[in-house]
């Protein structure tokens, strides 16, 4: 469990505090089956813990959503708010205190040929949550015919979710690549998952950033590793969050680490859920099906 614990500098960022703007990050990944779901997941408990009021935004359809991590089901997306047929207490979920989930896997794909009227809706929506939140996590899919979601872009911090296996990696490289030339993004933060060992992490993160760095493509950090262990897989299988099924685990403190990392990471300036969403609006705009090369 030592392996995942934070060093003493972490530490001293802590003591030294921070602001509270809200923070917006996504989670990407250049392939499926790297688990990035399941650590958003975890990661926004570790948030909510915290005290933090958490919104995942979920662009993943029903039965492979972050609702179904928590045993829960999506009757409603954000485009049915967009399209005045739910409100949006309607479509968001509360499996706990302080996180709530908006499944938006409809609207991702809308955001670029909303109306006026329609984005105006989507504005108000959001700008009448109930309580001021602290961070949005982003579960980006990997399906957009652009490669990047509009809600990626938007966000102040990028982390790129990979395992260790060869095609995760060659992917999430493929994709920090096009994402760099396309939208001129040049840092992300990496996150290494299912892995055996800090050490492991470490190696596969020095390549990745070695390379990038080296071809001019970003500059590259690393977020952390979440262990891979049988605590993880059952609290998979039981749709219950790590923290709470086996609070002890390694992949649980490292989730707590990750959580605690996270408030303090220095991103673009913050700003309101209306600036956010203003600017999910505008660069929505700008992604076509052809606009990223493979």
């Amino acid at each position: 469990m030592a392996d995942f614990r934070v060093d003493q500098a972490a530490g001293l960022r802590r003591l030294l505090g921070g602001g509270r703007q809200l923070q917006v990050v996504a989670f990407v990944a250049g392939c499926e089956g790297v688990g990035r779901s399941l650590a958003v997941a975890n990661l926004g408990v570790a948030l909510a813990r915290l005290g933090k009021e958490v919104l995942i935004i979920d662009e993943h359809a029903a039965a492979d959503d972050i609702a179904a991590a928590f045993g829960l089901r999506s009757r409603f997306d954000l485009l049915d708010v967009v399209q005045r047929e739910a409100s949006l207490a309607q479509v968001l979920l509360q499996p706990l205190h302080g996180l709530c989930i908006l499944p938006a896997a409809r609207a991702v794909k809308k955001l670029g040929r909303l109306s006026p009227p329609q984005q105006q809706t989507l504005l108000d929506a959001m700008a009448g949550l109930e309580r001021p939140l602290d961070v949005i996590l982003v579960d980006a899919s990997v399906a957009h015919s652009g490669g990047f979601s509009p809600f990626s872009l938007a966000a102040q911090e990028t982390v790129v979710v990979m395992s260790g296996s060869g095609n995760s990696i060659t992917e999430a490289y493929s994709l920090i690549k096009k994402a760099s030339q396309a939208f001129a993004r040049r840092h992300f933060r990496i996150l290494v998952n299912k892995v055996k060992s800090r050490a492991d992490a470490r190696s596969i993160f020095d390549n990745i950033a070695q390379v990038a760095a080296e071809r001019g493509i970003a500059r590259l950090d690393y977020a952390g590793a979440i262990p891979l262990n049988e605590a993880l897989r059952q609290s998979f299988k039981l749709a219950k969050p790590i923290l709470a099924q086996a609070p002890d685990s390694a992949a649980a403190a490292a989730f707590r680490d990750l959580a605690d990392e996270l408030l303090y990471w220095q991103g673009s300036d913050g700003g309101s859920v209306e600036h956010f969403i203003q600017q999910l609006l505008h660069l929505s705009q700008r992604i076509t099906p052809n606009v990223l090369r493979a």
